[in-house]
């Protein structure tokens, strides 16, 4: 399997379920966890991913790639032990916390850049619902998953607003022409309640 859209729901509580595990294992003995044969020959195609930990009160980490660099089951083991334990905003996850977290898991796809002759033209080029976007100006970047804009009610405009936002940039630079402009989809699971059923996130 090579393409992210074959991913089915069994998939997608496998690779929740492993990112659970693989914190649950670093949080306990500060080691990174060996995967099973299968899970690593099941999903050695390389892909982007994300993970996301969300508690009671919220966002509690979210690190990932957005570029294939990686064979997935290493990218969801790297991006997962880094979003319990790297993520600059929140300090670490503590194993105390492990029975009252929500684990996601967003698989992605490569990002395209979006062209355009007018940047006004650039929110007819996304669709909130489907799109994830990347903005880039010189060495300032910043990521927002496609699930992000329909948590909060956004519109095209706005997502692009908050991404530019997210890059340390001023809010309306999108509509500049040394705004870089990328979009990718992806595959969203959840649990539904900490260590419970997992389900797809419908976009």
């Amino acid at each position: 399997m090579t393409d992210y859209k074959q991913i089915t729901e069994s998939d997608g509580e496998i690779l929740v379920k492993t990112a659970r595990k693989v914190v649950t294992e670093y949080l306990t003995t500060h080691k990174k966890l060996k995967l099973d044969d299968n899970i690593q020959t099941a999903y050695s195609y390389e892909s982007g991913v994300f993970v996301t930990i969300n508690d009671p009160s919220g966002l509690r980490g979210c690190i990932g790639y957005p570029l294939p660099d990686k064979k997935l089951f290493n990218a969801l083991t790297d991006a997962a032990i880094s979003a319990a334990t790297e993520d600059p905003r929140f300090p670490p996850v503590k194993l105390s916390e492990i029975d009252k977290i929500i684990f996601e898991v967003s698989v992605l796809t490569p990002p395209i850049e979006i062209q355009v002759e007018d940047p006004l033209d650039y929110p007819k080029k996304i669709k909130v619902g489907k799109d994830g976007l990347i903005i880039k100006a010189g060495f300032n970047s910043g990521l927002l998953l496609p699930q992000v804009p329909i948590e909060y009610g956004w519109t095209e405009e706005q997502f692009l607003s908050h991404t530019c936002e997210k890059a340390g940039l001023s809010r309306d630079f999108w509509k500049n022409k040394e705004a870089q402009v990328l979009k990718f989809e992806g595959i969203v699971f959840k649990e539904k309640t900490p260590n419970g059923k997992v389900v797809e996130v419908k976009l």
